[in-house]
């Protein structure tokens, strides 16, 4: 097993390039950002394991991905979105909470029984979310049905989950995972912790009476289209097998501002994935002993997973139904002619020679 932690790598242990290049990369961007708004708050529907519900998904405003600021994922460019200067005050995250509820009660008719709650990095990470806010978070949402909280694995801890699930939550840890293949994790994620860590994390999480929502990423840099297919299918049944682990998100790559893969993507030596390729994956693994949903963000944008622009909304709408009821017929409802070319791309292209179509 690895040894959990961020500054590991920062010795000099495989990963100081790819650090510099995205710290480079981020310090392109100059925007500020305000510590008492969120940085997004929406309603929508979700499939958990006591079945579908609405759910008020909440990015909250923090200091940043301690992860990120070493240099950080290829992909990610959620840090850019975080409050300068590291932190944020408990005060101004429970305003936060607040500006959000306000939201729910205005576009709802009624609360959320699932609450989801993300920041650009770990909201068990202590740095990010203080124990005081953690905790009034916890009671402030007692009354509804499920939370999700995020995390690296490093930060899962049992006494942590337990502070929400003694709140009679049923509590799910999103560990972004990324791939169950430490290769692709460690050299085109630039994630430093091991499928072993990811482990352990669900060890903890069933300790405090909660369970773990893997969180998988479509595409990385530096995969072909048919690598990446084939890296997702394993990913998928391996973490479906992990005990504790009973959902598994799968995530298509979008290009996001200052990151690696926006400067790939500038230079033409990157493509999002195709929505059949993600299409695909969902169908092939329906059978895993999973809940497996995707939600592929920008869909149908050159910066998003897409097609040729004419079919990409029919396969978004069949992915979403999948989603919701997890039957893999849905698929067979829609086709297209660039279909053909998809599967050229996946014949013919390598990760050398990539994109091979765009």
């Amino acid at each position: 097993m690895s040894k959990s932690t961020p500054e590991v790598y920062e010795r000099g242990r495989g990963m100081d390039a790819h650090n510099q290049v995205m710290r480079d990369i981020r310090a392109e961007n100059d925007q500020s950002y305000d510590p008492h708004a969120p940085t997004r708050v929406w309603l929508d529907e979700d499939n958990t394991p006591d079945g579908v519900y609405q759910s008020l998904t909440i990015i909250l405003n923090t200091g940043g991905c301690r992860w990120a600021r070493a240099g950080g994922c290829t992909m990610c460019g959620y840090v850019a979105e975080s409050v300068e200067g590291g932190s944020v005050s408990h005060e101004a995250l429970m305003d936060q909470i607040q500006h959000c509820l306000d939201h729910e009660a205005e576009e709802a008719d009624e609360a959320s029984g699932l609450v989801k709650i993300y920041t650009s990095g770990s909201f068990l990470d202590e740095r990010e979310v203080p124990a005081e806010t953690r905790q009034a978070i916890a009671e402030t949402f007692g009354d509804r049905d499920r939370i999700v909280v995020e995390s690296l694995p490093d930060f899962v801890d049992r006494e942590k989950v337990r502070e929400f699930t003694e709140q009679g939550l049923e509590t799910d840890v999103a560990v972004g995972l990324e791939t169950a293949t430490d290769r692709v994790r460690h050299d085109c994620v630039n994630k430093y912790f091991d499928f072993a860590d990811f482990e352990d994390a669900c060890v903890k999480a069933q300790a405090g009476g909660g369970g773990v929502k893997a969180y998988l990423l479509m595409k990385p840099p530096f995969l072909s289209e048919r690598e990446a297919m084939e890296d997702m299918q394993s990913s998928v049944r391996r973490c479906a097998a992990v005990d504790g682990c009973h959902t598994v998100s799968m995530n298509p790559c979008n290009v996001q501002r200052y990151t690696m893969v926006d400067e790939l993507f500038f230079e033409g030596g990157y493509r999002p994935p195709w929505l059949w390729s993600v299409a695909e994956v969902l169908r092939t693994t329906a059978d895993a002993d999973a809940i497996v949903v995707s939600d592929p963000v920008g869909h149908g944008s050159d910066r998003g997973a897409h097609n040729c622009g004419e079919c990409d909304d029919r396969v978004q709408r069949a992915i979403k139904d999948f989603d919701l009821r997890q039957d893999p017929s849905v698929f067979e409802q829609v086709s297209c002619e660039c279909e053909l070319t998809w599967e050229l791309v996946q014949e013919e292209e390598a990760s050398y020679n990539m994109p091979l179509a765009r």
